[in-house]
């Protein structure tokens, strides 16, 4: 442990030493102000790093995460990290980014307790129950673990796009698009699930949703 302790405040050291190496005004361009324009809504599983898996820079991508990428309407936390990305920081696209392999959504799927978390994981338990017919017709035990991440990722996406924040937004005209991802483990690479958003209609004439949004 202190191996690792004492590594990673060396990697700093390097990571500091490197980018000034390459931009002598790295850290001066990013100490005053913020301006992505993107909000990363993820999954707090150490191997799905946002910035790292899309490239992006230091200032690019403003992130919450939490066990199994959630958008609770109770949830002050992400709540107020919505809001400050849609209404100060004026982010232009919001990604819901969960992970085939996902540990909250395979609890969910199970009758085991697990600890405090059954409290988090019932909202996925209650989403199920719309797809429930869908999902358990699947034989492929992997695939229906695969096919309840991708669902849950699509519900959470719904569940950002009805939120008071982004509904004012779209009405107010602001610029704002919402999308549904997930990352595979195994081969680093993004799916987009094809729920991509950007005003309320977007919403309504969407056959995935049509029974929610009603």
């Amino acid at each position: 442990m202190p191996d690792f302790y004492n590594n990673i405040i060396e990697n700093n050291r390097k990571w500091v030493e490197s980018n000034l190496a390459n931009d002598p005004d790295f850290f001066n361009r990013l100490k005053d102000t913020q301006s992505p324009p993107l909000l990363w809504i993820g999954c707090s599983d150490s191997r799905v790093p946002a910035n790292e898996i899309i490239g992006a820079q230091p200032g690019e991508v403003f992130v919450h995460r939490n066990i199994a990428n959630m958008v609770i309407h109770t949830d002050m936390n992400m709540l107020s990290v919505l809001d400050y990305s849609v209404n100060v920081l004026k982010v232009k696209h919001i990604i819901v980014c969960g992970h085939y392999g996902c540990g909250g959504v395979k609890a969910a799927m199970g009758k085991a307790p697990v600890g405090i978390i059954d409290n988090w994981i019932r909202h996925i338990k209650d989403s199920y129950r719309f797809r429930k017919n869908e999902i358990e017709s699947i034989t492929d035990e992997k695939e229906k673990f695969d096919r309840f991440v991708e669902w849950n990722i699509k519900q959470q996406v719904l569940n950002l796009a009805v939120t008071s924040i982004v509904q004012q937004a779209w009405s107010k005209g602001q610029t704002l698009a919402i999308h549904g991802w997930v990352y595979g483990l195994d081969t680093g690479l993004i799916k987009d699930l094809d729920v991509s958003f950007s005003s309320h209609n977007d919403i309504r004439n969407n056959s995935v949703y049509k029974l929610d949004f009603e």
